[in-house]
């Protein structure tokens, strides 16, 4: 206890990160870290490890293990342009996890600095940043990816745009939440009697202590948005062609699914793993953060 009788404790902010640091004492969490690192490494490799240039054409619908003409196998296959589908594998990897962590980040940066403004300011503010998210929470979030793509057109940017807009809402309604739990602990008032601006108490006091919540939503948000671009890709509202991408490389070749199913497996087991990893991570994490 101090001397005018505050706890120092309740003064101070917490700002505690120890969760992080116990990361290695969750077999769930240490699971999902070493998915996402085997899949950050083979986006980085893929020059290297890819067998064969992603969009060459060399033997149509060869089946998994197949060689090659010009020498090489056919490790997971053809596709029915005869393009090897490992290489379009690996190649994929690397517009996933550039564009699923870029519209990730937008939309954390859109979201959160709405709540902190909602939650921190509240009044008229805080009312109209509120009936804007319900107005866009009310539509399918998935019609709403649609929508805008298919307005605007297929293209990276468009698909990281479509997904800040459909994903902030709900990241700022997080926000505003723990913001309104903490805005009345003893560190923010002592802020405030210390006469700090109001950007430094919500940036600096106020947001290191809501990061446990929002570290663990934006790994759950992460495999969503991985998921949203393979569906957009099925769809055909993907990145336009040849380029590499998962759902796109279902979308290509569904009609030969029948007789060749490798064409669709392999990449669906991609994105299937990419979000367990994803969703490993965060189920970790979550009980990291409830510990703490």
């Amino acid at each position: 206890m101090s001397d005018i009788g505050i706890d120092v404790a309740e003064v101070l902010p917490t700002r505690s990160f120890a969760w992080l640091r116990r990361i290695g004492h969750s077999k769930v969490a240490v699971l999902g870290c070493a998915i996402l690192i085997f899949w950050i490494c083979v986006a980085i490799a893929a020059p290297w490890i890819s067998p064969f240039p992603p969009n060459q054409t060399i033997r149509s619908m060869a089946l998994p293990g197949t060689l090659a003409p010009n020498g090489g196998v056919f490790w997971f296959g053809t596709d029915h342009l005869g393009r090897d589908i490992l290489s379009r594998v690996i190649w994929g990897t690397r517009t996933v996890l550039i564009y699923a962590p870029l519209a990730t980040a937008l939309a954390f940066a859109v979201g959160v600095t709405a709540g902190l403004l909602a939650g921190y300011k509240r009044g008229w503010l805080d009312a109209l940043l509120s009936r804007l998210s319900d107005l866009v929470l009310a539509f399918p979030a998935l019609v709403l990816y649609i929508i805008i793509v298919a307005k605007f057109g297929a293209s990276g940017l468009n698909i990281v745009l479509a997904v800040t807009l459909a994903s902030s809402p709900a990241i700022m309604r997080l926000t505003r939440g723990l913001v309104l739990a903490l805005r009345g602990r003893a560190f923010v008032a002592a802020a405030q009697l210390r006469g700090e601006p109001a950007w430094r108490i919500m940036f600096i006091e106020i947001l290191p202590n809501a990061s446990g919540p929002l570290i663990v939503d934006a790994c759950l948000r992460l495999g969503y948005v991985v998921i949203t671009i393979g569906t957009l890709g099925f769809l055909g509202l993907g990145l336009p062609p040849p380029d590499p991408d998962w759902g796109g490389m279902v979308n290509e070749t569904r009609k030969f699914a029948l007789v060749f199913p490798h064409m669709v497996l392999f990449p669906c087991i991609a994105v299937s793993s990419l979000v367990l990893g994803l969703n490993l991570l965060a189920d970790g994490l979550r009980e990291l953060v409830t510990q703490d």
